[in-house]
């Protein structure tokens, strides 16, 4: 017997000034997760909220450029950073630099936890210059942008797994 489970929102905690901790369980093997982490066709149907994404620059490898920016109401907000590391379904290791505020790059690690039943536990660990940069990023919509971000990939979890 398969067990559904319902998914909630990212917990999102701060372990330390310069750092935000993120974990979310999706209902979907790893390899499913890693796929939808790493392909640019699957990352413009989730990353951005749901909303139109461009994916200008997918360079997927150790020092790599990648750029998306994504189409709002609002108008458009552009993101990018360079890979540090990539271990196949595992872990992801990249810069992460908002437009809205240039020239404060965090380093971003995710990590693609097996939980043996199907699902996967998604880990995120972003670790900033100064406290500053980090209560920043925590105050521009950050955890709101990134859970409607996380609802949308749940839904092509759903439709491709």
């Amino acid at each position: 017997m398969t067990t559904q489970h319902t998914p909630t929102a990212a917990t999102v905690t701060t372990p330390g000034d310069r750092e935000i901790h993120v974990e979310r369980v999706f209902n979907a093997a790893r390899d499913r997760v890693w796929a939808a982490y790493t392909e640019p066709e699957q990352l413009a149907q989730w990353w951005g909220r749901g909303n139109p994404l461009d994916v200008e620059r997918w360079e997927f490898e150790r020092g790599g450029h990648w750029r998306f920016v994504e189409h709002h109401e609002g108008g458009t907000d552009g993101f990018e950073g360079r890979f540090r590391e990539i271990i196949p379904p595992e872990r992801l290791v990249y810069s992460f630099e908002w437009d809205g505020m240039p020239a404060h790059p965090c380093i971003d690690s995710v990590e693609f936890v097996d939980l043996g039943d199907g699902r996967t536990k998604v880990v995120i660990d972003s670790q900033f210059l100064t406290a500053a940069e980090r209560d920043g990023m925590l105050q521009s919509g950050m955890e709101d942008g990134m859970n409607a971000s996380y609802a949308a990939l749940d839904a092509l979890l759903a439709k491709v797994d």
